[in-house]
């Protein structure tokens, strides 16, 4: 599904990181790991191909796109969560009616919030809005940048539920996290700064 060769990163004139080389198939779980700085976000950014300023080669065999989560929420703060999903939905040409919104919502932790602002809503709410697309959009492929932060501890158990479904319905998985995963099969790719 995934082959990295050689991959090799600099940014502001330091070496993220250097002949990094993986492989990942279906069903995998890769938690890239490092401390702050060592170019976890920009791996992601890279397999995703929304960075490119590399050396080395990514190499995929997918019939769809990876689905990206940034560390941010990825919403408009100027629209509901619904509009926000419905919008969402749209960029993955995907169809999605009220009662599907509704129904992501509420695997989130979010019933009765499709109609509120997304700015009235704390980060918390904030980044469910966003995780909400993982009940949606059936790309083969998660990336997750930090997924859990701002999300308390039922939500993480449902978000750590939601991705070991995923994987063990042979879908990939690659993502940061800062928080103990309480995951099975979770495949480690240290950076060093």
């Amino acid at each position: 599904m995934l082959k990295v060769e050689q991959l090799c990163c600099e940014r502001d004139q330091r070496q993220l990181f250097a002949d990094l080389s993986f492989t990942a198939t279906a069903g995998d779980i890769i938690q890239v790991e490092g401390p702050n700085g060592a170019g976890k976000s920009t791996l992601l950014k890279i397999l995703c191909g929304i960075y490119d300023e590399f050396e080395g080669t990514v190499e995929w065999d997918l019939e769809d796109y990876p689905l990206y989560l940034g560390h941010r929420p990825g919403i408009n703060d100027f629209l509901t969560a619904a509009e926000n999903l419905s919008w969402l939905a749209g960029l993955h040409a995907v169809q999605l009616d009220g009662q599907a919104i509704r129904n992501m919502l509420n695997e989130v932790g979010l019933q009765g919030y499709a109609d509120m602002p997304c700015s009235n809503l704390s980060e918390g709410q904030r980044k469910r809005v966003g995780l909400a697309r993982l009940y949606a959009f059936h790309n083969t492929v998660w990336i997750l940048d930090e997924p859990f932060s701002a999300i308390d501890q039922a939500g993480m158990t449902s978000l750590e539920a939601q991705i070991q479904q995923h994987a063990d319905q042979g879908g990939l998985v690659l993502l940061t996290s800062h928080q103990p995963l309480r995951l099975t099969g979770v495949r480690q790719l240290s950076l060093e700064t």
